[in-house]
């Protein structure tokens, strides 16, 4: 592979202006796509096969008025001090606001408050719910304003008029903040090389590949029904690895000028060495991300499978756009015109540290392990969930409508459950739903049942189940769970057969779901990182090290994540607006995530020490060269990529703050501590033992040369220890 690569660094080179043109060619042709045929991204979190969603689809087919599934909003008109609702005035302001809301486009149908007597104890809030016959994804930011619009004139006469529920949510925004990351990330690239030129290259065709990327997302979801957070996590990931790529191979090619190299050599060499690992590494981060579909989770396999098309794209620019606009630079990428040291240093930063951790190895693995331990014991209290308006930001909407409605009515008024009622088979099917209602309304935590709503022929009831405790409850998932119980008593008795739906009912299915994927998966990704790094390293302790590794680093990634957006811990400081249960999606994302990425670091990191071994050096001056080697370029890819997820923490939407801090979050532990920290002191501690591999396993194996030295060595015939070192500092 090393020697293909070889080869197309160098061809890119010297067909630089075609190279560049195809690429441009594509970046337009895939933009002009996405204005002309994307379609709406989807908030809906759904997957099939679970009990809420067969209900909702036994709903759209037997009692299509209910309007399953579609968007709804309530609406929470609070009456000034000492006035009411049901006054003159009051009930005049109530009942233009329904007549109004009638008229909003795409609604189906509007319940009033005063119909349906969800009017308050004290008289002062009105509770309207608004049905529309379209999905939530669907509607447009005119549909939510027409929505809004009828509340100027309630709110205009003194009245408190909010919104809540799916239908008032937007796609989520990032707004400028990735902008920030990018800027952090330039003042790194600029610090590791020394020169505006070779600092603008990664930051250039980091920029192209992700907006190929999410072109291309975009065109699809002119096709495809996707998720809203799909092109959040392609932005968040390609822009971090395309960064990270070029830096590697860029390193490189000023490495090979350097020494001589004519440049379309320099960039050849490039990227068949430095090359061949982004290949790897890409791939590892793929094969993570696109593992996604496998845990039988739609929409979270869409966004795992966009990501991964945007790091493939990553790759793609790195080993062909890269090599091209290297030749149209030539010898300037190597020019240092910012001089950030007067003179040069005989012993690194990066070597003064492994030679600490040498000297040092049982305390330092010591300490980092407990740090690490300590600060996952959060994770122990992790409680996962889907957003709702609970979650919202304290300013919203939303967010008032929540806190009005729980004061008013109780929690249990934002997450009324759906309960569907089959009595096709039921003698008596008035007598059934009689009794369906009485059973629940015996059950704990409920606060009412609303009378049954029957459909045209008669064989399908619908049941509105107000719990006492709010969605996001163990509460409420226990009555789900109390009335799913019920049904089997329900049949022997009557006939008929239960079924929960609703959107709390809905997220608590999709969480489980979610939950229960999470093991799995990991165990999956556990046992790929194991057999890629046995290849790659030709040792069993390594890769067994690297992965309990991963498996830290998730740990107290995870305890981070609740102390700050469960628990409430540092939100002021990081602008986090409200805290609740962890987003369902997150954990799964997390494990996907940042086993590619640490996967990188221990590859560019380790494949040094390996060479050194292999050549004879001494256990513990083959791991100081090694992490002399590659530590500064770990370092700075590093620092980049915490710099992209965190520039995503002020984001406005909490799920998407959540993934920037985690990804930033986990990437500083997994790069710092047990890379640059546990990597080197059990390295020191194991010896010649770090490289044992039983022989039979040897035989079978296949040789990856990762690190090019094969391509190294049919160049130079003799290579001296100069272009040896060149060859590990790729990694």
């Amino acid at each position: 592979m090393a020697t293909f690569l070889y080869r197309l660094g160098r061809l890119s080179f010297r067909r630089r202006a075609l190279v560049a043109a195809v690429w441009a060619a594509v970046l337009v042709a895939l933009g002009l796509g996405a204005l002309t045929l994307s379609g709406q991204l989807s908030n809906s979190v759904t997957i099939p096969g679970t009990e809420s969603q067969r209900a909702v689809d036994q709903l759209t087919a037997k009692f299509p008025q209910a309007n399953a599934g579609g968007a709804t909003a309530r609406v929470v008109i609070e009456a000034p001090e000492g006035t009411s609702v049901t006054d003159a005035k009051g009930k005049a302001a109530v009942e233009a606001l329904v007549t109004q809301l009638k008229t909003a486009p795409k609604v189906s149908a509007v319940v009033d408050p005063f119909q349906a007597q969800s009017i308050s104890p004290d008289k002062r809030v009105a509770l309207a719910q608004v049905s529309y016959g379209a999905k939530a994804y669907e509607l447009t930011e005119a549909d939510r304003q027409a929505l809004q619009a009828p509340a100027d004139a309630a709110r205009a006469a003194g009245f408190t008029v909010e919104f809540g529920g799916d239908a008032v949510q937007g796609v989520p925004e990032t707004g400028a903040t990735e902008g920030l990351g990018v800027a952090v990330a330039a003042v790194v690239l600029i610090i590791t090389f020394g020169s505006l030129v070779a600092a603008g290259i990664p930051l250039l065709t980091a920029l192209i590949g992700v907006g190929t990327g999410m072109a291309g997302i975009f065109l699809a979801s002119g096709f495809l029904e996707l998720n809203s957070n799909t092109p959040i996590l392609a932005l968040m990931i390609g822009l971090a690895v395309g960064i990270d790529y070029a830096l590697f191979i860029v390193s490189r090619y000023r490495h090979e000028l350097s020494l001589g190299r004519d440049p379309e050599e320099a960039a050849g060499r490039a990227v068949g060495t430095a090359g061949s690992a982004v290949v790897f590494a890409g791939l590892t981060v793929i094969i993570a991300l696109a593992g996604l579909t496998v845990v039988g989770i739609p929409f979270l396999g869409q966004m795992g499978v966009a990501a991964a098309v945007t790091v493939a794209v990553a790759v793609l620019i790195a080993l062909t756009l890269l090599p091209a606009v290297l030749g149209f630079a030539g010898h300037r990428v190597a020019g240092g015109r910012i001089r950030l040291r007067r003179k040069p240093v005989e012993t690194t930063h990066g070597e003064r540290w492994a030679r600490f951790v040498a000297r040092h190895r049982i305390p330092v693995l010591l300490v980092a392990l407990a740090g690490m331990a300590v600060v996952a014991l959060p994770a122990l209290g992790m409680q996962l969930g889907l957003p709702n308006d609970s979650t919202a930001a304290p300013e919203s909407t939303q967010k008032k409508a929540y806190d009005i409605a729980s004061r008013s009515f109780g929690e249990g008024s934002n997450g009324p459950l759906l309960v569907v009622v089959d009595v096709g088979a039921s003698t008596n099917r008035q007598a059934a739903l009689g009794q369906a209602a009485a059973d629940i309304q015996k059950l704990p935590d409920v606060a009412a049942v609303t009378p049954a709503r029957v459909n045209q022929n008669g064989d399908t009831g619908l049941l509105t189940v107000i719990p006492k405790s709010g969605p996001s409850s163990t509460q409420t998932e226990d009555l789900v769970a109390a009335i799913r119980a019920e049904s089997g008593g329900l049949e022997n008795a009557t006939g008929a057969k239960l079924a929960v739906t609703g959107q709390t009912a809905a997220n608590i299915d999709v969480s489980g779901k979610l939950s229960d994927a999470m093991l799995p998966y990991l165990a999956l990704i556990v046992g790929l990182a194991f057999v890629l790094l046995m290849l790659v390293f030709r040792s069993v302790v390594v890769p067994l090290k690297a992965t309990i590794g991963f498996l830290g680093s998730v740990a107290a990634t995870f305890g981070a994540v609740v102390a700050v957006f469960q628990w409430g811990w540092l939100t002021d400081l990081l602008g986090v607006e409200s805290t609740g249960p962890i987003m369902s999606m997150l954990p799964i994302l997390l494990i996907g995530v940042l086993f590619g990425l640490a996967m990188d670091y221990q590859v560019f990191l380790v494949t040094r020490m390996r060479e050194e071994h292999v050549h004879g050096a001494e256990p513990q001056e083959a791991m100081v060269t090694g992490f002399r080697h590659g530590a500064r370029v770990v370092v700075a890819a590093a620092l980049i990529m915490i710099s992209v997820f965190a520039g995503f923490v002020l984001a406005e939407s909490t799920l998407i703050q959540s993934i920037g801090f985690a990804l930033a979050f986990g990437v500083l532990v997994d790069a710092f501590v047990v890379r640059m920290t546990l990597v080197p002191a059990v390295m020191s501690l194991l010896g010649r033992g770090a490289w044992w591999l039983p022989k039979w396993l040897d035989r079978i194996l296949p040789d990856v040369d990762v690190e090019g030295e094969k391509l190294t060595k049919h160049l130079d015939a003799a290579p001296d220890d100069d272009e040896r070192e060149l060859v590990g500092a790729s990694r």
